[in-house]
Formats: C-alpha cells, structure tokens, sequence
C-alpha cells in the first residue's frame, strides 16, 4: 500500500525501526516505493577503528529525533507527500565473510534497481560503495562520483577488501569516470594523477557554496551521479564517532548547505550513500545525527526535484 500523502499520528501508533518511521517493507521489490533505505552494517574492511557495522542501526534510531516534522525547515514541502520512501533492514551476510556481503549487496542491489527503484544506503564502512557501484552501472552506466570525504580512498596498496581502494579500482574496472568526478573536503595524501578532481578541505572550508557547486556541475557534466558521503569529511567537532577522524574537516553547516544546494545543478543523482558512522566513539549521538539529517536532506533533494 502506497504511503505517499500519509501523516503518522504518533499517539496510534510508533515505528522506530525504519528510518524517521518510514514504513519498513522486507521484500522492497515488488512494492511501489521510490526509494528504498538499505542498511550495510559491514565493517571488515576497515583499516583504523572497527565499529562502523552498528553504524545504521544508530542512523535510525536517532532518526526518530528528526520525524516529528511535517514541513522540514528550510523546505516548503512535507517530504512524505511527495516521495514514497520505504526502508527494507540490513543485508545479511556469513559471518566474518566479506565475498558474502559483496555477492548478497550486488544481488539485493540489482533486484532493487532491476525494479525501478533507487536505493539510499546506510554503511558500515566506504567500502560498500564499490559493489553498490557495480550494481549502478548495471543499471545506468558510466557514473559520475560526486563524493565527500576527509579522505580519496584511491590508494592502490590495500587488499581486495579495503575502505580506501574502492575509488582506485572503481574506475578501473569502468564504473565511474574519474574526470567527471570531484571529491569534497580532502584533506589527507593522495595521487594527483588519476583524473579525479580533488577539493580540498581547507578551499572548500574558504570558498562560498555556491562557487563550489558550479564546479560540480562543470565537472560532472551530464552523467548519471552517484553520491557518497563519508561522515569523517565533517570536523571531528562535529562528527567524532568515525573510525579514521581527521581535523580541519567541514562544519555540518557547510555540508548541509553543499548537499541541499545540488537541487539546484540538475543532476540525475541514481544512488546515494553515507557511510562509515562508529557510535561507540560518540556517546553524545551527533555523528549519528548528523548523518540522519544529511540523509534527510538528500531526500529533500530528490523531492524537489520531483516537484508536488
């Protein structure tokens, strides 16, 4: 049953399990829903502090603190009227075998793509974004990356499994074009080399929002867009439970202005993520508010462009 137009009484009834109590739907192929919310709570590629696998149950659970709004400020619109957003639980895998979460994502992923959904995923750690890419160019094609990080994750000295190799083999193996792609708040040693265009913290941090994202637009062009945000490209201040933290990162301001100020490039984002949220290294819950509002946020994006 369709949930668009639907208000949630919370004196009937509450659902803290989904994702700011949106419906959840374990079998999310079949149904009607635009866009499906997918936990990965994988963490086995990690290379500083594990923990990032209880990342999306802390993304939802903080979630609840951001659904009693109808109107979300600064959108004139409530969200539920105009998206029909499910959210379908974790992926499961064999324990301690990161193939079986690779050959489980791909294979949820594509069914849900195959379906005409578009798939907003909760990580666990960055490296769940390669087999999320594979299944996107199933779909659609040659991407373009737009990506936020403290970090390029292009290095090509990890192992098959790793949370900074994934945007080295990514274009590689021809899934994303480098030099349509930009990444956001860098601001640790990388290849200048690869074709990636790369802005650092310390620009982004000086340079006003809307000059960073006519670059964006300039460097993707018209390819499809993939958006991944790994929450250590915020300052620890503001985001200190991530596993590899890094000062010197954005304000969650500035952030939230970059992801809400897309709506206006016309871009035809088809997936999206964050990931690499570690809340036992946050007892305060910020990080993971943090993410759950810029995951709101992305949402609002792909409402508006939709239009009433």
């Amino acid at each position: 049953m369709s949930t668009l137009g639907h208000k949630f009484d919370n004196s009937l009834v509450s659902n803290a399990f989904g994702f700011l109590r949106f419906p959840v739907n374990f079998e999310p192929y079949d149904s009607d829903a635009e866009w499906v919310i997918t936990g990965i709570p994988f963490d086995m590629a990690t290379s500083g502090r594990s923990g990032s696998r209880l990342g999306p149950a802390a993304i939802r659970q903080v979630s609840v603190n951001l659904a009693w709004e109808g109107k979300r400020w600064p959108w004139d619109f409530d969200l539920r009227e105009r998206l029909n957003v499910v959210d379908c639980g974790d992926v499961v895998y064999e324990f301690g075998d990161a193939q079986s979460l690779v050959n489980n994502l791909e294979e949820h992923a594509d069914k849900l793509l195959a379906s005409g959904k578009r798939m907003l995923s909760f990580g666990g750690d960055h490296f769940v974004t390669l087999p999320l890419l594979r299944s996107h160019f199933k779909k659609f094609g040659k991407m373009a990356l737009v990506h936020f990080d403290a970090h390029t994750d292009t290095y090509s000295n990890g192992s098959k499994f790793d949370h900074g190799t994934m945007f080295y083999h990514a274009p590689k193996e021809g899934l994303i074009s480098a030099e349509n792609s930009v990444q956001i708040g860098i601001r640790t040693e990388f290849d200048k080399d690869l074709g990636f265009t790369v802005l650092d913290a310390a620009q982004v941090n000086d340079r006003t929002v809307d000059d960073i994202l006519a670059q964006v637009k300039q460097i993707v062009g018209d390819l499809p867009v993939y958006l991944s945000f790994d929450i250590d490209c915020l300052d620890p201040a503001h985001a200190p439970g991530t596993g590899t933290p890094v000062i010197g990162g954005l304000t969650s301001d500035r952030a939230l202005k970059l992801v809400r100020g897309l709506k206006n490039l016309d871009l035809d984002i088809v997936g999206m993520d964050i990931v690499e949220v570690a809340p036992a290294y946050d007892q305060s819950d910020i990080t993971a508010l943090a993410a759950a509002t810029l995951a709101l946020e992305m949402l609002h994006v792909q409402a508006d462009k939709k239009g009433a």
